[in-house]
This record gives C-alpha cells, sequence and structure tokens, in this order.
C-alpha cells in the first residue's frame, strides 16, 4: 500500500534538520519513498492528514524485560540487591511460558500506544515473546537473559541457541536475536567466554547489565582487582557488538573503554531513580562520542514504559546533577531514544529516523492539545512537554498497527483480562 501523510510537521532526527513543517512523507510499501512539496503524479492508496500533528521516528527502548509487567507494582520502595533476590527472583521462578506471552502482549500494547516500535527485551521463555512480536506487528530484539545455573551450566545456552534457530529473522525481519548473560556477578569468566562464541558463532551482538550498582562495582574490584568494564574489556567481551544496559557507575577509564570498543550503553533513568543506583554519567559520554541509547528498564522497576518519561528524565536530570542547564540536549535526549537505540540495536540503517530509504517505522503525535501551544520550538516541545499519551498514529514496515489511538493488531480487553488473572494467580502459586 502507498500511503501520504500530507501537511505534516515532522522531527527527522537526520543528523541535517531539527524540524520541518507542514511537509508530506510518501510511503511506497515498507518504506518511505519522499519527503517535500512535490507529490503531484505519485499514486497513493491512503491519505492521513497531518495537520496539527508531528511525525517522528518510531522510539526505540533499548532495555526492557516486557513479562515483568504481570510484576508491576508488586514489590517497590526496596533496595536492588533485595528487590532482585528476596522478592523478584523467587515469584519470576514460578512464571509460565503463558505468563510471559500474556504479560509481553500488555507490554506491547503499553509501549504502542506510547510510540516505541522497536525493543530490546531480556527475559525468560523469549518464544513467547516473539510470538508476541509477530501478533503486534512491532519490532524487537530478543535476548534470552542468561544467570549461571553451575549444576546445569549448558540449559540456558541452550535455550539461547534455540531462540536463535528458531526467531532470529521471523515476523518479516522484524525480529532479532542477540546472546545476553545476565551481568557479571550472576556469571563465571568462563561462562561468559561461551556466550561470546555463541554470539561469534551467529555473528550476532550481547546484552548484558553492566556497573548499574555501586556493589557491583566494589565486588568487581574485590573479585578481580579492576572494573566491570575493565573486566569485560579483558575477556575480549566488547570485540563483539555489545548493548550494554544502565552504565551508571563509571570512571574515565570506564568511558575511554566503551568509547574505544564502540559499546552501546543504555540509559534506564526512571529505573536508577527508583531502584536508587545513582545518576548514569550521559553527558560526558555522549561529549566522548558514545552513542547512549535510552529504555525503561522493566515495568516492575519503572513503572511503566512511557519513552517520553525517558526523554524527558534524560535531558533534565542531567542539568541538575550537573549544574549545567545546556547539559544533555532536548535533540540530544530524543536522539537518544530513536537513532542511538537504533544503532544500539544494529538496525540504524533501517529505523531510528525519517529519510528517504528507511523503513517507515513513524509515530504521529496529536499537537492540537494545550501543552504543545505555543509552538516555538518542537525539539523543545517533545523533550519537555510531550507525554506518550499524545502519540496518536503508530507506523511499522508501513502498515497502520494504531490510529487515533486504537490499536489494529491486538485485542487490548482481552490482554488486560488475561494478564490481571495471571498475576493474581502467580503471587498464590
Amino acid at each position: 500500500m502507498n500511503i501520504l501523510i500530507k501537511n505534516v510537521d515532522i522531527l527527522p532526527v537526520d543528523g541535517k534538520h531539527d524540524q520541518v513543517f507542514n511537509s508530506n512523507i510518501y510511503i511506497v510499501g515498507d518504506k518511505i519513498d519522499y519527503i517535500g512539496d512535490n507529490i503531484e503524479g505519485k499514486e497513493v492508496h491512503r491519505v492521513i492528514d497531518g495537520k496539527n500533528k508531528l511525525a517522528l521516528p518510531g522510539l526505540v527502548n533499548a532495555h526492557t524485560h516486557l513479562g515483568m509487567s504481570l510484576l508491576r507494582n508488586y514489590t517497590d520502595d526496596v533496595p536492588l540487591q533485595t528487590w532482585l533476590e528476596e522478592k523478584i527472583w523467587p515469584i519470576e521462578a514460578k512464571m509460565t511460558a503463558e505468563d510471559i506471552y500474556w504479560g509481553s502482549l500488555l507490554s506491547m500494547v503499553e509501549m504502542i500506544k506510547s510510540g516505541t516500535t522497536a525493543f530490546c527485551d531480556m527475559y525468560d521463555f523469549m518464544g513467547e515473546v516473539g510470538r508476541g512480536v509477530e501478533e503486534a506487528g512491532i519490532r524487537g530484539v530478543l535476548t534470552r537473559g542468561m544467570v549461571e545455573d553451575p549444576n546445569n551450566p549448558d540449559k540456558k545456552l541452550n535455550e539461547a541457541r534455540n531462540l536463535y534457530k528458531n526467531w532470529h529473522g521471523k515476523a518479516d525481519g522484524r525480529i532479532k536475536v542477540m546472546i545476553a548473560p545476565h551481568a557479571i556477578y550472576t556469571t563465571s569468566s568462563e561462562f561468559l567466554l561461551k556466550t561470546m562464541d555463541m554470539a561469534r558463532e551467529f555473528d550476532t551482538g550481547l546484552h548484558i547489565h553492566l556497573s548499574e550498582t555501586k556493589i557491583e562495582v566494589e565486588d568487581s574490584y574485590k573479585a578481580h582487582g579492576k572494573s566491570p568494564v575493565k573486566y569485560l574489556e579483558d575477556l575480549g567481551f566488547f570485540d563483539i557488538h555489545t548493548i550494554a544496559a544502565h552504565c551508571v557507575h563509571l570512571d574515565d577509564e570506564d568511558i575511554n573503554i566503551l568509547y574505544r570498543h564502540g559499546v552501546y550503553p543504555v540509559n534506564n533513568p526512571t529505573s536508577n531513580l527508583k531502584l536508587a543506583s545513582g545518576f548514569a554519567p550521559i553527558d560526558k559520554m555522549l561529549k566522548k562520542g558514545i552513542p547512549v541509547a535510552l529504555g525503561t528498564d522493566g515495568p516492575s522497576s519503572n513503572n511503566n514504559l512511557d519513552m517520553f518519561e525517558e526523554i524527558n528524565l534524560a535531558s533534565i536530570l542531567n542539568k541538575g546533577v550537573n549544574l549545567d542547564a545546556v547539559s544533555v540536549s532536548a535533540l540530544e535526549a530524543i536522539e537518544m531514544a530513536t537513532i542511538n537505540g537504533a544503532k544500539a540495536l544494529g538496525w540504524d540503517k533501517e529505523i531510528g529516523s525519517i529519510e528517504v530509504g528507511k523503513k517507515a517505522d513513524i509515530i504521529l503525535l496529536d499537537l492540537d492539545k494545550p501543552h504543545f501551544y505555543p509552538r516555538h520550538n518542537l525539539v523543545s516541545a517533545i523533550s519537555y512537554s510531550a507525554h506518550g499519551s499524545d502519540v496518536d498514529t503508530v507506523m511499522v514496515d508501513g502498515k497502520i498497527i494504531m490510529e487515533n489511538r486504537e490499536i489494529k493488531t491486538l485485542d487490548v480487553e482481552l490482554i488486560k483480562y488475561m494478564t490481571e488473572k495471571l498475576a493474581k494467580d502467580l503471587i498464590r502459586r
């Protein structure tokens, strides 16, 4: 289908134009074919009126745990290690494939509703997440999170291997699979080396939690005599495309290592604040030239998946922490949630900006709302004023999966019913 989005304002995030006013986006099949004023003679099957709307690249949530939506608001206001070891991990051990399927669908509904079109997920039963991606029409990188089991170290490695073989490239290319050791404190060096071998075998990337807390860093110095970042560098981990979630506690040497190896850190400001993990040195990394991406983390530690909240926090939080009003600009925060996220997921040649030849992963925001008036600067409006609820239309691969805030691909009421039922059953198991 050829779609024309007519008379729309655009934030292309293409490195050339901050904002484009009253233009047109012409889509042929799954790709953007033309952007501009001259639309005469183009074959159009569907016209979308872009008046009072803003087109943005679909947002990229570069670090999630989608199935954790069943644990939203289950346990809060406790330290991270207590939260994980005493609350989350014991109940996660009871979760089934059905739980993950419906919980992931609920997260996809929330992401689509708030403008996210691509994500990178680390969890269990990842084939169920793949099923959800196929049905929802969204785009996802699937990674089987692996906490090493000393009694059966190969079990999760085999699950990751099967996940790649069964799901990589599926859903018309909307699914990728990467390899995901959970963290250095839940895996041995021998296990990490095995995950690296698998990533090389499949020519894919790695996804890991890194330097999230002070305790993690302190324990790394005790165990290895070096920071988690230096430890992974010495293993050769960063010689492979790496998505490194959190990266909160970094020194200058760590930042130089990440830059030197082209690592993709993912900032998770809401989760880091809520779990009192600290403030990632985003401004330093961006100034160094590191393309920091943005993520929500899981809906149990956030507790939502609204990337517009993360854009807002990524900018204003760094200004406050650094006592610098120009630290992490509005545009840099938007880039973190779009093109930088696409780079982290290895999809920047296809998504992350609105450019001719790229996939038509586009969201339209309704600007006809009080908090968007007056429209002095649309870049500022997105970083400092926008909400997920402003998203009106969502398109992935040139297919409309939400219009007028109605999701076209999923039964939202059934998903809400099933997740409420399963969450209550899970607590009683």
